[in-house]
């Protein structure tokens, strides 16, 4: 079975043709001239080409961080996408301009024309600035299963390891998994995915493929050009963690294909 045509964008963003549909995950797709509107965040690899969002018609949001749900970048798609968004997050978008969006919860499924989404779980912060606030935009993060065309692609989003993922794994066998491996600074908090976390949801996930995103992209402004090991340190994090993750897989035997690709490329996987 072929893979969906999928390109990885950058941070959490691919672009995946499937059922019919072509889908944008989280997208973040700013230049680095207009990166003052991801908070301090500064993108570091190229501008997404325009060209390659004309026929975007679904967004599927995890959370509602800025890093993944990015108002600049949602009014940069097409007039008609729709917006699709964490159980109780479509009336914060609406008040902001977002015109078609809906919601979808964890465990919920809904099809969109031949594309069928399920709402799978997380482990991450839901509050729009962070874990220790109460006040403000809360909504349960999540993750995406897309199947159509008789693929099954598992989207994490942004996640820790939890004890569902071997629940996902037992619906199905998944052809495609886009896993995080890192973000845009120099440590990780609770809730995310390291290389060799992600290599060991790799081992629950069992996918044919497995895809690295969250690395590369964002990083805060002015840190890598920090001098000594605090600026070394965050150049290397651009480029090593997919490159890590690739190795745990390899070293632990497991049965699936990691594809490294730099953000703006195609994967170009044969069945």
């Amino acid at each position: 079975m072929d893979l969906p045509e999928t390109t990885f964008l950058g941070h959490s963003t691919v672009r995946l043709r499937l059922g019919g549909r072509t889908v944008l995950t989280d997208p973040v797709l700013t230049d680095p001239v207009l990166t003052a509107t991801v908070g301090p965040l500064r993108r570091m690899a190229p501008a997404v080409d325009p060209a390659g969002l004309a026929d975007v018609d679904l967004v599927l949001i995890s959370h509602l961080h800025a890093d993944h749900l990015h108002l600049g970048s949602l009014r940069l798609l097409p007039v008609g996408t729709e917006v699709v968004v964490p159980a109780g997050a479509a009336g914060w978008l609406r008040r902001r301009g977002v015109r078609r969006v809906s919601e979808l919860a964890v465990g919920q499924a809904r099809t969109f024309s031949g594309l069928r989404v399920t709402g799978t779980a997380a482990e991450h912060s839901g509050h729009r600035w962070g874990p220790r606030l109460t006040h403000g935009p809360q909504a349960v993060a999540m993750g995406h299963l897309l199947e159509a065309d008789g693929a099954r692609v598992y989207l994490a989003g942004d996640t820790g390891l939890f004890p569902g993922l071997a629940d996902i794994a037992a619906q199905g066998p998944i052809d495609l998994a886009a896993l995080p491996v890192w973000g845009w600074g120099p440590s990780l908090g609770p809730g995310h995915l390291d290389p060799a976390g992600a290599a060991e949801a790799v081992r629950r996930l069992a996918p044919r493929v497995t895809l690295p995103v969250q690395w590369g992209t964002l990083a805060v402004a002015g840190l890598c050009s920090v001098p000594g090991r605090t600026g070394g340190r965050m150049r290397e994090l651009l480029v090593r963690p997919p490159q890590d993750f690739a190795a745990a897989v390899v070293a632990a035997g497991l049965r699936t294909r990691p594809v490294v690709v730099p953000p703006g490329a195609s994967l170009g996987v044969p069945a």
